[in-house]
């Protein structure tokens, strides 16, 4: 219902901000790097959100980056996991880590999470390295791009997808930085140096 909320930051706590816009006070629940992120109080502040609406309960999420948003969303997409597990996680890890922890199967990552098991690490990297792989990787005709088609490349494009980079960006971020031998996590972490 509501894309992002942007006014003065009325109050903050390290997991509630207060925006107050049009002489309305929103209450929306936001992660720890969200609260980082924050201006200090009586500053204008700008929130993308994310209604949640359950049988006696509406509440807002907020994030300071669209990629903390589409992450929450892929995450609450997760059997078991709501949107107040969701937002606790992005408090722990950071969206790059996550996606690099997801893609490189890193169940003990996952399990330094607060409140995640290993069932519930095992859940996520299959539930969601499944989304991932289902976005299409298209071809890109520019030689050095398909010399690096294979498993290890289309791993690490998927998962700059999900960080939120379009198809064709990541593809040329992922064709610049490429080298033999190089491991998914280290292939996305140069792509998202450069």
């Amino acid at each position: 219902m509501f894309s992002y909320i942007k006014g003065t930051l009325a109050d903050k706590t390290r997991e509630i901000a207060i925006i107050e816009a049009g002489g309305i006070g929103y209450k929306i629940f936001i992660p720890y790097s969200t609260y980082q992120a924050l201006p200090q109080v009586g500053e204008e502040a700008k929130l993308n959100t994310y209604m949640a609406i359950r049988e006696n309960d509406v509440s807002l999420f907020g994030f300071a980056s669209s990629e903390e948003l589409r992450l929450f969303e892929l995450l609450i997409s997760v059997s078991g996991i709501g949107p107040k597990v969701a937002s606790g996680i992005l408090s722990d890890i950071s969206v790059a880590e996550f996606s690099i922890a997801v893609i490189s199967n890193d169940v003990s990552r996952l399990t330094k999470i607060s409140g995640v098991g290993k069932k519930t690490a095992e859940r996520m990297i299959v539930e969601l390295k499944d989304k991932m792989k289902k976005e299409d990787i298209e071809t890109i005709d520019i030689p050095e791009i398909k010399a690096v088609d294979n498993d290890d490349t289309e791993e690490a494009i998927a998962a700059l997808q999900v960080l939120g980079y379009p198809n064709k960006e990541a593809v040329l971020m992922v064709g610049r930085v490429y080298k033999e031998g190089l491991s998914v996590e280290e292939i996305i972490k140069l792509a998202l140096k450069s």
